[in-house]
């Protein structure tokens, strides 16, 4: 696109409202308004200048203030929604079938909505994450659209302006003094004194102070876009780990979420408050029963490059034995594994034996793995117990078949076929917690003679490497936010005319106030012209409009 040409022969981008040299306004808005629109110094704009390729309107669409603020009120609102339902972390399940079920039971037809539309891992969800990524693409392409024509044109500024520029702006003054140059030579002094930057041009003077704040906007999106984009890291692996595992005492699990890394549960511990030894809890013990004094786990931690299978400690090289209590973690290759829960007495084993009914004569005993049993037992005399079906949590008879509600053994059921040389085709058995049915009347029964229970250990592992990267984000967001919000950019013209005649105009990005009290105190000194400030709406100390003037 054609450049604009000035009068004063300055050759300006196309799309610019005021000279980058005189500042002579280039646009017929521009020449009719009685005040002119210095936010970006009448630069031009990419958004504002080019709008016929793609590029051009995707970036125009993403430079738009409307369009950021939309896209941070969906932010905000599914954010809200997240927080009806309790997130996924937070649900007590193991597996996805698990998760909808518990919000399918204890929310109704809105839980089942809830984890459908991907609410229920709402911060990991493919929706949140592509709104994120707009959100950071609106501020990177709604910034880049505005600082660097700013940059130029602040970086350009001349010190002499054309009177229709200094015309409108907000505060303004010209007349006749008794003496110019000794006024002039006063102001400069007294704008020195005031801090100013002061530089002098054939006869204009150009003080300016402050002009760091302008950056603070930018400063402040370049502080939320690294905090942006490390929020979009930790949906890469390796970044962030969030996990839940549950570990039986006993048991040796592979670390989800840490590759070659396996812990094994040694042994539950738990300590309670007792009224003996310590009486200041006397009274919430009788209230609540029991007050959980400690609880931790001792682990021992293997590390195996190879990916070896769980359990096989020959093909694993011992890391170190560790006990985790509430805020003590397991640190390792930065992972942090939490103490966070625990369940009492989970059912390990049972034992039965096989009886006959009408002599109570033992055939000896047989004990269930609960977690892995096997299907034939073999005892005394050639008797053999097989276990048919089993149920680790039964939850009744659906449709004349038993059913479990879950594979952890809470409620153990079994389908067993008794099978002695007396019988050799064997009776059938449904043995449940208090409750043995029959299909028919049995010679045979299996009776159940102990368990064998374990404690369980909730553990959750956590790995951040974006913690440094959202904190700098976030210390670099309120620099930006200090530097915009409590310094202010300001600037002062003066200019000689004809004979002893003064020019003053002045400007500041915000508060007002201010400027007008240092220039009352030049213009006192120098004896300055009187300005006005010709803002079309007045506005009172607390921020309302007032008369108009």
């Amino acid at each position: 696109m054609s450049k604009i040409k000035c009068q004063c022969g300055h050759e300006n981008p196309f799309g610019t409202v005021l000279c980058e040299q005189c500042g002579r306004p280039q646009t017929d808005e521009a020449r009719e308004s009685k005040l002119i629109d210095m936010r970006y110094e009448g630069s031009a704009r990419r958004s504002q200048t080019y709008k016929r390729s793609i590029v051009d309107k995707i970036w125009n669409f993403f430079s738009s203030v409307k369009v950021g603020i939309n896209i941070i009120i969906a932010v905000l609102v599914t954010s809200a929604i997240g927080t009806i339902f309790p997130q996924k972390l937070f649900v007590p399940a193991t597996t996805e079938a698990d998760i909808f079920a518990y919000y399918e039971k204890h929310y109704g037809f809105a839980g089942t909505l809830y984890y459908k539309l991907g609410f229920y891992d709402m911060y990991n969800s493919w929706w949140f994450i592509i709104l994120i990524g707009m959100l950071g693409t609106s501020i990177i392409i709604a910034s880049v659209d505005r600082v660097i024509p700013l940059y130029k044109s602040l970086k350009k500024q001349r010190t002499k302006r054309h009177t229709s520029f200094l015309k409108k702006q907000r505060i303004y003054a010209e007349g006749v003094v008794a003496d110019s140059n000794s006024s002039f030579d006063k102001a400069e002094e007294k704008l020195k004194e005031l801090r100013y930057n002061v530089k002098i041009e054939e006869g204009a003077l150009l003080a300016e102070k402050g002009r760091f704040s302008r950056w603070g906007p930018y400063v402040n999106h370049t502080g939320l876009i690294i905090f942006l984009f490390a929020v979009l890291l930790r949906t890469l692996p390796g970044f962030y780990v969030d996990e839940t595992v549950w570990l039986r005492e006993g048991e040796t699990r592979a670390i989800p979420g840490a590759p070659g890394y396996y812990l094994k549960n040694n042994d539950f511990i738990i300590e309670t408050y007792s009224k003996e030894e310590d009486a200041a809890f006397g009274q919430a013990i009788d209230r609540v029963g029991t007050i959980v004094k400690n609880f931790q786990s001792d682990v021992t931690l293997f590390k195996d490059p190879e990916g070896g299978l769980p359990g096989q400690s020959e093909q694993m090289e011992f890391v170190k034995d560790y006990s985790i209590t509430v805020n003590n973690p397991l640190n390792f290759d930065g992972f942090n594994v939490y103490q966070m829960d625990y369940r009492l007495n989970e059912l390990k084993s049972m034992t039965f034996q096989l009886m006959e009914k009408t002599t109570d004569k033992s055939f000896g005993e047989f004990t269930v793995d609960l977690l892995n049993p096997e299907r034939l037992y073999e005892l005394n005399e050639g008797a053999i117990v097989e276990l048919l079906e089993f149920y680790p949590d039964f939850d009744g008879v659906e449709d004349g078949e038993p059913v479990t509600k879950s594979p952890i053994p809470n409620n153990p059921a079994f389908i067993f076929n008794m099978v002695t040389t007396a019988k050799p085709e064997g009776e059938k058995s449904f043995v449940a917690i208090r409750q043995t049915l029959e299909t028919n009347v049995n010679d045979y029964e299996v009776k159940f003679v102990s368990a064998e229970t374990r404690d369980i250990t909730g553990l959750v592992v956590r790995k951040d490497k974006t913690l440094y990267l959202l904190l700098l984000g976030g210390i670099i967001f309120m620099i930006g936010v200090a530097q915009g919000s409590y310094w202010n950019h300001r600037r002062i013209w003066i200019q000689k005319g004809d004979g002893n005649e003064l020019v003053l105009a002045g400007h500041t990005n915000k508060n007002w106030f201010s400027l007008k009290k240092e220039l009352d105190k030049v213009k006192l000194y120098a004896d300055l012209p009187q300005y006005e400030d010709r803002q079309e709406t007045k506005f009172d100390d607390d921020g309302k409009k007032g008369d108009k003037s």
